[in-house]
């Protein structure tokens, strides 16, 4: 069998985490997806994947050929793209990761818009609230909030956050608006983080912060239970500017102490660097830079501010 057709089908296999789901991802039957692994495990003289009757998992070495063989069918789709010219137009699988909430405001009208220009593009978007590894994970596109870690991957520039304490004015009517950190003690906090007791939020410049620690009233798991409590009026809470910027907008919520403020969060789109440019990434990431870039969520400020 050919070799690139072998570790094309181990790829599916093991991204599928099973035999049949990578059968259907490839338009093959499962006997002759297994009789290809087998082939490509004969030819290696390795064994690359665990069976059990529930699901398959990679070996040792069968984890160090995976990541070379994405490597190099990403290579061969590459090459193939160049050869047909800059201007060839794009097609095939588009994997992106993006945070919950960043991704539902800010990236779905982007990547809706993208399939409607590129009919023969498919993408597949990961929403989570972690760092996605994109070689492991076999992502394409990211959309990072925060600095970034020294790495060989490639990084654009399309805004920056902040990170705001807000309330309701509902609340700031009953309670009044604190006017440093220290006045939320004794405050109703409304924390969107791990389940814990207590948190410490900091204020001020990253030389020099200053930490508060507080007990909230009320913690959440999800940014989007958080906004809606402060939405009712039961406090105050932390978010990103970006997660409750239609609030803002609406004057259902009121940043507060807007000097004691953290510097600004920058927001990158980065990709893996790679030889020759991909005509499906190149022109996804040119779509999304451009419109984060003229969101004014992103690169502006709001003056909903309570002093």
């Amino acid at each position: 069998m050919d070799r690139l057709h072998l570790m094309a089908v181990f790829v599916a296999v093991c991204e599928a985490e099973s035999f049949n789901g990578g059968a259907r991802r490839l338009g093959m039957s499962p006997p002759a997806v297994t009789r290809a692994v087998a082939a490509l495990e004969t030819r290696l003289g390795v064994k690359l994947l665990q069976r059990s009757t529930r699901m398959v998992r990679v070996t040792e070495a069968g984890q160090r050929y995976l990541d070379d063989a994405r490597r190099i069918l990403e290579e061969v789709d590459e090459a193939d793209e160049a050869a047909a010219g800059i201007n060839a137009i794009p097609r095939g699988q588009l994997t992106l990761t993006v945070p919950v909430l960043f991704g539902k405001m800010f990236v779905m009208p982007g990547v809706v818009d993208y399939l409607n220009r590129y009919p023969e593009v498919e993408v597949s978007a990961l929403f989570l609230d972690r760092v996605v590894n994109l070689l492991e994970e076999g992502v394409d596109v990211a959309v990072r909030i925060g600095p970034l870690p020294d790495s060989s991957l490639r990084a654009i520039k399309v805004g920056q956050v902040r990170r705001v304490l807000c309330a309701s004015p509902a609340y700031l009517a009953a309670h009044g608006a604190p006017t440093t950190p220290q006045d939320l003690q004794g405050r109703t906090i409304i924390a969107a983080t791990a389940v814990s007791p207590m948190v410490e939020w900091k204020f001020g410049p990253e030389t020099a912060p200053s930490a508060i620690k507080l007990r909230p009233r009320l913690t959440v798991s999800s940014n989007d239970a958080a906004i809606e409590a402060a939405r009712a009026g039961l406090g105050i809470t932390r978010l990103m500017s970006y997660q409750i910027s239609p609030h803002l907008a609406s004057g259902e919520l009121q940043i507060l102490l807007p000097d004691y403020e953290n510097a600004p969060l920058p927001i990158h789109i980065v990709h893996r660097e790679n030889k020759y440019g991909s005509a499906k990434v190149r022109s996804f990431i040119d779509l999304l830079a451009e419109r984060l870039r003229a969101d004014p969520h992103l690169n502006g400020t709001s003056s909903e501010v309570v002093t």
